[in-house]
C-alpha cells in the first residue's frame, strides 16, 4: 500500500555535469507574453531560448509543460520548460508557485528516471519549496490493474511510472551556511511528501478492500518502525465502553466499526496535541439511502482519518517534541435490517444522547465519540477533520477547505495552511443555529438547519468538546468535503482522485505550536 518514494537531492554544479533524462526550466505569464525565469542556463542560451518562447507557443500559463530537443552543454537528454503562471518583474516566485511548477513537471514526466528542477530557488524556502512540490507530484496508483490485455495474456508494460530521482538546483547547496538547513528541508519535504502520498493511496482504496478491520491493519503497516503505539479497539470494546455513536453507523454492516488510537509520546514532548478524524470506509447514506450516483465517489469518506493516521506518523519521523494522538473513528455505513433508523436514539461515549433524524449525517456521530475519547486525555486543542458535509462544498467549493471553531486554534489552523500552501477559510459558528438541533426526545439532534449545513454540523461536533478544570479546550473542525478528492484533471501536484489535502496543514500546525511554545 505505500507508494515509490523519490530521491531528493539539491545540487549547485554546472549543467553540463549532471546528466539526467529532462532539465525543467521555469517560464512565466508576463504582461507583454511568455517570460523564461531565472535559471542556471549558459546566458547565451537562455537569451536565445527566451527570444523563441512565443515561437514554440509556450504561454507560461500554470500547468503548460512542454518537452523540447536538448540544449546543449545541459548534460540532459530533453529540455522541459513548465508554466507557473502570471508573473512581475523583479518579484520573487511565491513558494506555492514554485511548489505546484514542480509539481505539474514532474506529474507530467511520468517514465522518466532523473529529472533536474532548474526553477527560480535560490535559497533555502525555495528550494524545498520545489523539493516538496516534485515530491508530491511524483505519485501515481495503479490500483488493482491485472496487467493483462483483453485476451487474458500480459499486456506490454509501458513504463510509466512516476519519477525516481529529483535533483533541485539551487545555489543554497554551494552555501556551507545553509548546508544544514538544506539537508532537513529536503529530509521534511521526503517525509511530508510520502504521507500525503500515504493519504491518497489510502483514500484511493477501493471499498471492496478497505473497511474497518483492514484500515486499522494498515495502520498497523504504515507505523511499523517509528516510535508510536497503535491501539484497536473491535466492536466488542466499543460496545463495552459505550462507544454508540461509531457502533449505531456500523449497524448497518457486515464488517464491524472500529476505533484506533494512535500515539506519539516523546519523553520531552512540550505540548500534547489530539487529531480526530471521520473514517466511513464508504457511506451509502445507510437508509436514508444516498441517490446512486452520489455513491460513486464515497470511498473518499474516510480521508479525515487517513489525514491525522498519516500527519502522527510524521510528527513521528520528524522526531518533533509534541505529543500527537490521533483517533480514527472507523465505520462503514450501509442500508439493512439491522442498521439504525431515522428516530433512532444513541448514546455516544461519555454519556449524552443523540436522535439520529438522518442516517446520512453519519460521520458527526463517529466523531461525536471520538471527540468525547479525546477529551478525557486533555490536551491542549483538539483538532477533528472530515469530508463532512456537502454544504461546504456548496460554500467554498473544490478546492478551498473550511474551519471553524474557537479563535485561537480556528486562526492557528488558517496561518499554518497559508504557510503549508493548502487553502483553508475560516467560517463562524453563529449562535442562532443551536436551537435547530434541539430534540424533543434526547439531548440533541444530529441535524438542524437546513441552510448553512457546515457551520450547523460543526456546532453539533462542538457540543462533544471537553473541558480541562472548568475550561472547554480549545477545538477546531476542518471540513474538507471537496478538497479531499478530486474528481476533475490533475493541476499542479495534484493528482486526480485522493489529494492527501490536510496533512500539509496539520503538520505545519503542529509545527508552529512548538515554535510558539519554545
Amino acid at each position: 500500500m505505500k507508494p515509490s518514494e523519490p530521491t531528493l537531492t539539491a545540487v549547485a554544479k554546472e549543467l553540463k555535469k549532471i546528466p539526467s533524462d529532462a532539465l525543467v526550466i521555469g517560464v512565466g505569464k508576463g504582461q507583454d507574453g511568455p517570460v523564461l525565469l531565472d535559471s542556471p542556463l549558459p546566458a547565451k542560451a537562455a537569451r536565445a531560448l527566451g527570444d523563441s518562447l512565443q515561437v514554440l507557443g509556450v504561454t507560461g500559463a500554470a500547468d503548460d509543460v512542454r518537452r523540447l530537443a536538448a540544449l546543449p552543454d545541459t548534460g540532459s537528454e530533453s529540455l522541459v520548460l513548465v508554466g507557473v503562471g502570471p508573473v512581475t518583474p523583479g518579484t520573487a516566485v511565491p513558494a506555492e508557485t514554485l511548489r505546484r511548477a514542480a509539481g505539474a513537471a514532474v506529474r507530467q514526466l511520468k517514465g522518466l528516471e532523473t529529472v533536474v528542477l532548474a526553477l527560480p530557488a535560490p535559497g533555502v524556502a525555495d528550494a524545498t519549496a520545489v523539493a516538496e512540490g516534485a515530491a508530491l507530484g511524483a505519485y501515481a496508483y495503479d490500483g488493482y490493474r491485472s496487467g493483462l490485455g483483453a485476451d487474458g495474456r500480459p499486456a506490454p508494460r509501458k513504463d510509466d511510472g512516476p519519477v525516481r530521482t529529483i535533483l533541485v538546483h539551487t545555489a543554497a547547496a554551494q552555501d556551507g551556511a545553509q548546508d544544514a538547513a538544506l539537508t532537513a528541508g529536503l529530509a521534511r519535504a521526503a517525509v511530508l511528501a510520502k504521507n500525503v502520498n500515504a493519504t491518497r493511496t489510502l483514500v484511493n482504496q477501493p471499498p471492496s478492500h478497505l473497511y474497518p478491520e483492514s484500515f486499522a491493519q494498515a495502520a498497523r503497516d504504515l507505523a511499523k518502525g517509528l516510535p508510536v503505539k497503535v491501539t484497536v479497539m473491535d466492536e466488542k470494546k466499543l460496545e463495552r465502553d459505550g462507544y454508540g455513536g461509531i457502533l449505531g453507523v456500523g449497524k448497518g454492516s457486515s464488517r464491524p466499526p472500529r476505533l484506533v488510537k494512535v500515539e506519539y509520546a516523546p519523553a520531552k514532548s512540550k505540548v500534547h496535541l489530539a487529531l480526530v478524524g471521520k473514517g466511513i470506509t464508504f457511506d451509502s447514506g445507510g437508509l436514508s439511502l444516498k441517490p446512486a450516483a452520489s455513491m460513486q465517489t464515497m470511498k473518499l469518506d474516510m480521508a479525515g482519518a487517513a489525514v491525522v493516521l498519516n500527519t502522527v506518523l510524521a510528527v513521528a519521523e520528524l522526531g518533533l517534541a509534541a505529543k500527537v494522538t490521533a483517533w480514527l473513528c472507523l465505520a462503514e455505513n450501509m442500508p439493512s435490517g439491522t442498521a439504525q433508523r431515522p428516530e433512532d436514539v444513541l448514546t455516544t461515549y461519555g454519556g449524552r444522547t443523540v436522535e439520529v433524524l438522518n442516517t446520512d449525517a453519519e460521520g458527526r456521530l463517529v466523531l461525536a465519540d471520538g471527540l468525547a475519547a479525546a477529551s478525557e486525555e486533555h490536551p491542549d486543542a483538539i483538532i477533528d477533520i472530515a469530508t463532512l458535509t456537502g454544504a461546504q462544498m456548496i460554500a467554498l467549493g473544490n478546492r478551498t477547505s473550511g474551519v471553524m471553531g474557537d479563535d485561537g486554534v480556528r486562526d492557528a489552523v488558517k496561518a499554518a495552511a497559508d504557510r503549508a500552501g493548502e487553502s483553508f477559510w475560516p467560517m463562524p459558528l453563529p449562535e442562532e443555529l443551536r436551537p435547530s438541533l434541539d430534540s424533543q426526545v434526547a439531548d440533541i439532534a444530529n441535524i438542524g438547519e437546513r441552510f448553512g449545513g457546515m457551520m450547523t454540523a460543526a456546532v453539533f461536533l462542538r457540543e462533544f468538546v471537553g473541558s480541562t478544570d472548568g475550561e472547554k479546550i480549545p477545538w477546531a473542525h476542518l471540513d474538507i468535503a471537496g478538497p479531499a478528492f478530486n474528481e476533475g484533471s490533475p493541476y499542479g501536484y495534484t493528482p486526480k482522485a485522493g489529494t492527501g489535502v490536510g496533512v500539509r496543514t496539520l503538520l505545519a500546525y503542529v509545527e508552529d505550536v512548538l515554535g510558539r511554545a519554545s
